[in-house]
This record gives C-alpha cells, sequence and structure tokens, in this order.
C-alpha cells in the first residue's frame, strides 16, 4: 500500500527543485547574464545577488537532504553512475561563490577584480550545465540497469550523450533567460533595461531551440521521454500554458511591472517543471531497459518518512517567514528611470 508520507515528503522535494530552478536559477543566471553583457553588467549582478545569493542554495540542499535521508536508493545511484558531473557541479559552486565573494568584498581593488569575474561568469555557466547533465539522467531513460561493465559503459556513457548534453544547454538558456528577467527590476536607467530585455528574449529562444532538442535526440537515442511527453496530457497542457505566458511576459516588459512580471516567469518555470513531473511520477530513476525505480521502491522505512515530513513541516514555519523578511529588507522595487 502506498504511503502517505513518502508522497508527502516527495511533493515537498519537487517544490524544493522548483524554488532552486526559480531563486536558484536567477543566482547562476545572473553570472551567465554577465558572461554576456561583460563588465557593464557587474555592477547591476552585485547589487541583484549580494544579499541572496547564499540563500538561493539552501532548496538545494533541502533537496539532496531529502533524497539522502528519505530514498537512499537513488542517493546511492546519484553518486556512484553520476558522481562526474555531480563532482564537476560541486567545483563549479564552489569556485562561483569564491570568485563572487572576494570580487564583491575584497577590500582592495586591483586587477585580480578581473579574474575573480571570469571565474564567477564561468563557473555560472558551467554549474547550471553539469546540474541539467546530471537530473537528465533521471528522467532519460539512460541510467545503467546492469551492475556490470566497462567504466565508459557505468560512469560515462548515462550522461555523456545528445540528450543529457541537450538538458545542459537548456537548463543554461532558462537561468539565463529568469535571471535577465529579475535583473530588470535592478536597473537603474532606461538603456540598461533594454539591454538586459534584449538578452532575456535571446536567452528565451536559445531554450526553445534547446527545448526541441531534447525532443530530438530523446527520438534519435531511442528514449522514452519524447513518448512518455505525448502519452501525459497535463504535461503538453502544462507546456502549452508556459509558452502562452510568453505573450503576457512581453506585455509586462513593456509596462515595466517588474513585480507581476517576476510572478508571470516564476509561474512559468514552475509549469515547466510541473510538465516534468507529472511524466515522471511515481518514478524516481527511469532505467536504459525500460525498468523504473519508484519512489515507494526507493523510501526508506515509513518512521523515517514520517520523522522527516514533520522535519520538513517545523522548518517551513521556520524558512519561509525568514525569507520573506531577508527579501522584503533587501528586494524592494527599483523604479527604472525614464
Amino acid at each position: 500500500m502506498p504511503d502517505m508520507y513518502t508522497e508527502l515528503v516527495m511533493i515537498i522535494m519537487g517544490i524544493s527543485l522548483v524554488l532552486y530552478m526559480v531563486l536558484g536559477g536567477a543566482d547562476f543566471g545572473a553570472g551567465i547574464i554577465e558572461l554576456f553583457i561583460g563588465k557593464k553588467g557587474n555592477s547591476i549582478v552585485t547589487k541583484a545577488i549580494a544579499p541572496v545569493w547564499e540563500a538561493n542554495h539552501m532548496w538545494l540542499v533541502i533537496a539532496i537532504v531529502i533524497l539522502f535521508n528519505g530514498f537512499p536508493k537513488a542517493y546511492i545511484l546519484l553518486s556512484t553512475h553520476l558522481h562526474i558531473p555531480v563532482l564537476l557541479f560541486l567545483m563549479a559552486i564552489v569556485l562561483r561563490g569564491a570568485a563572487f565573494t572576494f570580487r564583491h568584498y575584497d577590500a582592495y581593488k586591483d586587477s585580480s577584480e578581473v579574474v575573480y569575474s571570469y571565474i564567477f561568469r564561468g563557473s555560472s555557466l558551467f554549474a547550471v550545465f553539469f546540474l541539467g547533465i546530471t537530473i537528465s539522467v533521471f528522467f532519460g531513460g539512460t541510467m545503467p540497469s546492469a551492475t556490470t561493465g566497462t567504466f565508459s559503459e557505468l560512469y560515462i556513457a548515462p550522461w555523456f550523450n545528445w540528450f543529457s548534453l541537450s538538458v545542459g544547454v537548456f537548463l543554461v538558456a532558462i537561468a539565463g533567460y529568469i535571471a535577465a528577467i529579475f535583473l530588470l527590476g535592478e536597473v537603474s536607467t532606461d538603456e540598461e533595461y533594454q539591454l538586459i530585455h534584449k538578452f532575456s528574449w535571446r536567452l528565451f529562444a536559445l531554450s526553445v531551440v534547446s527545448g526541441l532538442g531534447i525532443f530530438a535526440s530523446s527520438y534519435y537515442l531511442d528514449l522514452i521521454f519524447h513518448e512518455a511527453f505525448l502519452s501525459k496530457p497535463l504535461s503538453i497542457v502544462s507546456a502549452f500554458f508556459a509558452t502562452v505566458l510568453a505573450y503576457f511576459i512581453i506585455q509586462l516588459i513593456k509596462q515595466k511591472k517588474i513585480w507581476y512580471l517576476r510572478l508571470a516567469v516564476g509561474l512559468q518555470i514552475t509549469l515547466i517543471m510541473a510538465g516534468w513531473f507529472v511524466i515522471q511520477w511515481p518514478n524516481l530513476v527511469i532505467f536504459d531497459d525500460g525498468t523504473a525505480l519508484t519512489m515507494h521502491q526507493a523510501a526508506s522505512p515509513r518512521l523515517t518518512m514520517k520523522i522527516l515530513f514533520f522535519s520538513l513541516a517545523v522548518g517551513v514555519v521556520i524558512i519561509f517567514p525568514s525569507l520573506y523578511y531577508l527579501f522584503r529588507i533587501f528586494k524592494v522595487d527599483n523604479p527604472v528611470k525614464k
């Protein structure tokens, strides 16, 4: 019989991933935007993420803690078959954080700031790219079902393929797009507003192209993702409304309604991820032979899941008011000068 606590914990992990994609994605995407616009973006990006960048990673920590404690079998697969992209992802996070800290808080401004900026921008892009690659293996059907094989078959092939690379590029484009929309509320001149606006739509276009690449590579590699998507009406509906929202986002950009714009983009990303969750439920990992590891098969004992759920519920009571207070202090409307 399915355990209610397992499903509730899984839903909380899904919510954590959505919040990490929206808030953490905007954080990473700020570095990607700076990679495109160069030194002009330094002050905008620093002003935008300096107060909150560390808090945004909390959602990833929560998701990993849930996976480790609640679904250890899935965590084992993540930490063994995907240890290379996970290691590269974590290294990029460390380099990015260190570079941003030294660039922002260094008492002496010298040529080292240029080096820190390059590290910050490059590691922002690589972190999101390898995060996308890692996630892709869970739903792409490339996770090896066999326990024996060559090093390449077990630890390289699952993630080094066109499908995973397409997901990595898609996540880079989406993160940059989210950041561009969020940064529109941080600029101080109309020239900066138009500059960020221009890149937001270039990145949105890239996300559409790379999204189509995900389906094309799934079909080419004979994976199950495209078939699973087309077989779930709710996933199609989610993708449709996420696309329709683009029209309203264009209007909100023209009207410079920053908070409505941010909420619209947050909803757009939520719809995209909801479509993925619909395809995936109730599976955690899909293997290359067509079988799957479901959340109930991977779950810890019921008592563990019950304790984990109530611990998370208590954490929500503490976390959300604290985050609201943090954003209330540092993130207020910044009208763009005409």
